[in-house]
């Protein structure tokens, strides 16, 4: 049974901090590009604006991190973060030509790029031995969300006439994350037995030898979705699968990250520990992929989508419980931003480039090159088991 935070306290302003956050999230992204293409964008402009904004923020998001860290003000980075969020997404229905859109875009995504790291780092200390926080909770609700926010959108669209009304309601969202974030009870640091390294550097992070592997199996793990993320819908087309079939294997696989996070994940990761679930999570891709590569036969399909749930869910509450054991406090800004950069952002991207050129010359069988990725991490999550042991 899930219990759900009274939510007059801290674990309640966070579960409503992922609500409000990811509801955002999930107004913006189905209908951005359209918002783009409706200012008169072409296809190449559109292209250019969300690749250069996927680089800005590998690149914002540690920086914005360490700073949070440095000062020892996390709460207050992440509220300045989505407060310019929401003040920049406006423009995108503003503007009607490349290089002002494109200056919109730059700074939408360096003021988004921090938003994912940053309340996991806040969640993790709040759900830190002694705290009264389930971040498998919060996080399942924001999955969760992010769907409502999808049908929400839709919704609001088919309403206005317009795809910007869906940058009016996330900017609306991230403001009211905003506000919601500078009511968030104030992080509380253990008094440590020796002295942490210098909040807000990134070289202690990575002298971590746990921390470390848990970069490298997220970067095999997580970018093994690339393209599964980019081409499944069209290899489940070519082979004659249709919308309301496709819309239900993507719904299934949603709805199985949500219920590992609400659900499975704390039962889970106290049988395994992070290294094991990291390692089931690797398993899991291994099968996921192979059945992909295999067959787009329905029956199939609705076993393989299901393992969503463990091969991205289960591998990022792993990571979570990784840095919440290996990393000092004072770094716990540092090191959610450089895992969502590193091990996450990074490999996605250059993954989701090489998913075209794979896809485009093997078909189906590309995802044998993503089911490689998850074998490959398999000795790194058994050697992050052995580090945590």
């Amino acid at each position: 049974m899930i219990r759900w935070p009274a939510l007059r306290g801290g674990p309640g302003r966070y579960l409503l901090l992922f609500l409000a956050l990811y509801l955002g999230w999930g107004v913006l992204t189905p209908f951005l590009p359209a918002v783009l293409a409706g200012q008169g964008l072409g296809a190449e402009a559109i292209g250019l604006i969300l690749g250069a904004g996927m680089a800005l923020r590998l690149l914002a998001t540690p920086l914005v991190g360490a700073l949070a860290d440095r000062r020892a003000a996390p709460r207050a980075a992440l509220a300045a973060m989505l407060l310019l969020a929401a003040l920049a997404a406006p423009g995108f229905t503003v503007f009607g030509s490349f290089a002002p859109l494109l200056a919109i875009g730059l700074l939408h995504a360096a003021a988004t790029g921090p938003v994912g790291a940053l309340p996991d780092a806040l969640a993790l200390r709040a759900a830190a031995p002694a705290g009264r926080l389930d971040y498998g909770l919060v996080r399942g609700a924001g999955a969760a969300a992010f769907v409502a926010g999808t049908v929400l959108a839709g919704l609001a669209v088919g309403a206005a006439g317009g795809p910007g009304a869906a940058i009016w309601l996330h900017a609306a969202c991230f403001l009211l994350a905003a506000c919601i974030t500078l009511a968030l009870p104030p992080p509380v640091l253990p008094t440590l037995a020796v002295a942490a390294p210098r909040a807000g550097t990134l070289r202690p992070l990575l002298a971590l030898p746990a921390f470390r592997l848990l970069l490298l199996a997220t970067a095999l793990i997580s970018g093994s979705h690339a393209l599964h993320a980019g081409y499944a819908t069209l290899y489940w087309q070519a082979a004659g699968l249709g919308p309301e079939a496709i819309g239900l294997l993507w719904s299934l696989a949603v709805g199985a990250e949500v219920g590992v996070f609400l659900l499975l994940g704390r039962r889970l990761l106290a049988r395994l520990g992070p290294g094991g679930l990291c390692a089931l999570a690797a398993a899991a891709g291994l099968l996921r992929w192979s059945i992909m590569a295999t067959t787009a036969a329905l029956p199939a399909m609705l076993l393989a989508q299901p393992l969503h749930g463990l091969t991205f869910a289960a591998q990022h509450l792993a990571a979570m419980a990784v840095i919440q054991r290996v990393v000092p406090p004072a770094l716990g800004a540092s090191a959610q931003s450089l895992y969502a950069a590193l091990g996450v952002g990074l490999s996605g991207a250059l993954l989701t480039i090489a998913s075209g050129a794979l896809y485009g010359s093997f078909g189906a069988a590309a995802f044998w090159a993503m089911a490689l990725l998850c074998l490959a991490a398999l000795p790194s999550a058994w050697a992050l088991q052995s580090r945590l042991a």
